[in-house]
């Protein structure tokens, strides 16, 4: 098996399932080359509807250059409101076009159709009787196209989509010959692109290392920063490891752009830092989504893990084998999306094999690997074996992610495939392709250019 990008490696993604050269270039080079629309699974009331049962108003906004945090914070300061009444369905990146639903709790709505935010179209679409959550999107349809890349990129493309084809085997079966499929890796995006810390403060919260999260977090500094941001970041990582660290002076050294970082040592300044309880504290000053990101984050990178020793070994990720624990497809997703429904899980032993590999050769089940959290059971046999083993590697255990606040994640399980039906340009280099909500797209582009993780 080809080997993957030393940054990706970092993030738990060892390998490529194919292994034609890629075809170099680079996605993202103007905004319209990355678009992404959600595919949406929530109907709202009319606008007029009574708004003391639906105080939620919905909208649609198409943004080019946004990323959906940062969004969420402008509309929150032109509304003169908290960000916390600001919800959506799914993060998006920022250098890309996108189309993507918010609601906002308690404003007018007149107000909010007037809102005038460059490089945004923004659309009211009714009321709601609650937040939107991650629950209402079914996924994503993507149009990418790549540029610059090499002269013999359509031939290698097709090597590329023929080995991705291979890897699912649906052709006999309840797929088309356009399916594809690729590992349902957690993207570098999930980590920080540009500073992939976000798993490593995770893991040191679960193991209750407040100290070391936030210092993951503001200290740290990366080479593909700024020189500015790594100097600061190097003097918060010098000055705490003295006896008696200055929090003020390391507040001055960070630059205004870091907020969350500010936010933080705005904290340990204020209230202390003598304590475990008083770096949580700290870690507790970002929006609470993000202190949810941290822990997920870590626990993508164990799902990483678990699929590139999967891969290492051979075991198939189309079909289970003794001990999987797979789950069935979601029957309410629009026709041509391969959604998997997690709540309807079924454990893989004696006769179940040969039943449920015929359910998964159908397009009707996925195998599944766990997001560790309080309530995950592990799978048995060589499946629940890699999985034991990566925990015990990371002096980790289901328990350890009973943690207060925010934090807390009793788990779940995720597809360890993600299917699609692909339909490529090999002279124009254009992919599209929809995939299920919390899939990425850079899993499945990835094995197309072969680069490192920055130019996806």
């Amino acid at each position: 098996m080809r080997e993957s990008h030393p940054i990706e490696q970092a993030v738990g993604i060892d390998y490529y399932v194919s292994d034609a050269d890629g075809i170099g270039g680079q996605l993202r080079t103007e905004p319209d080359d990355f678009q992404v629309t959600e595919i949406e699974n929530f109907d709202p009331e009319p606008v007029d509807a009574d708004p003391g049962a639906y105080p939620e108003i919905l909208l649609r906004a198409t943004l080019r250059k946004w990323d959906t945090n940062d969004f969420a914070g402008r509309i929150s300061d032109a509304m003169g409101i908290s960000r916390e009444r600001v919800a959506w369905a799914g993060t998006k990146d920022k250098h890309a076009v996108t189309t993507q639903l918010f609601s906002i709790r308690d404003v007018d709505p007149e107000a909010v159709d007037a809102l005038d935010v460059n490089g945004a179209e923004i659309e009211v679409l009714g009321r709601t009787g609650r937040s939107i959550s991650f629950g209402d999107l079914h996924g994503n349809r993507f149009v990418i196209r790549v540029r610059d890349a090499d002269s013999d990129a359509p031939e290698r493309t097709k090597e590329t989509t023929a080995a991705l084809r291979e890897f699912v085997d649906s052709l006999d079966s309840g797929g088309t010959e356009g399916t594809a499929g690729v590992p349902n890796w957690f993207g570098q995006q999930r980590f920080g692109s540009q500073r992939p810390v976000t798993h490593e403060v995770g893991l040191n919260i679960v193991r209750r290392e407040w100290r070391e999260a936030v210092l993951s977090y503001v200290a740290n500094p990366f080479e593909t920063e700024r020189e500015g941001t790594q100097s600061a970041r190097q003097f918060v990582a010098d000055e705490a490891a003295s006896d008696d660290p200055d929090w003020q002076a390391c507040l001055d050294q960070i630059p205004g752009y870091l907020g969350y970082e500010r936010s933080m040592l705005h904290r340990l300044i204020e209230d202390g830092a003598e304590t475990p309880a008083d770096f949580r504290n700290a870690l507790e000053a970002v929006p609470w989504n993000l202190q949810r990101l941290f822990v997920n984050a870590a626990q993508s990178y164990l799902f990483n893990q678990i699929l590139s020793e999967r891969l290492r070994r051979g075991i198939p990720f189309d079909r289970p084998v003794e001990g999987d624990v797979c789950c069935f497809v979601d029957r309410e997703a629009p026709d041509g999306l391969y959604a998997p429904d997690t709540d309807r899980l079924q454990n893989v032993s004696g006769k179940r094999v040969d039943v449920m590999e015929r359910h998964c050769s159908r397009g009707r089940a996925f195998v599944t690997a766990p997001l560790i959290g309080t309530e995950t059971e592990l799978a048995e046999g060589e499946p629940g074996e890699i999985e034991r083993e990566i925990l015990d590697e990371l002096d980790l255990d289901p328990a350890d992610f009973d943690l207060p606040g925010s934090f807390e994640s009793t788990g779940t399980r995720r597809a360890i495939l993600v299917r699609t039906d692909l339909d490529v340009d090999p002279d124009e280099l254009t992919f599209e392709f929809a995939l299920p909500s919390g899939s990425y797209a850079t899993a499945l582009m990835r094995e197309y250019l072969k680069r490192g993780p920055l130019d996806l």
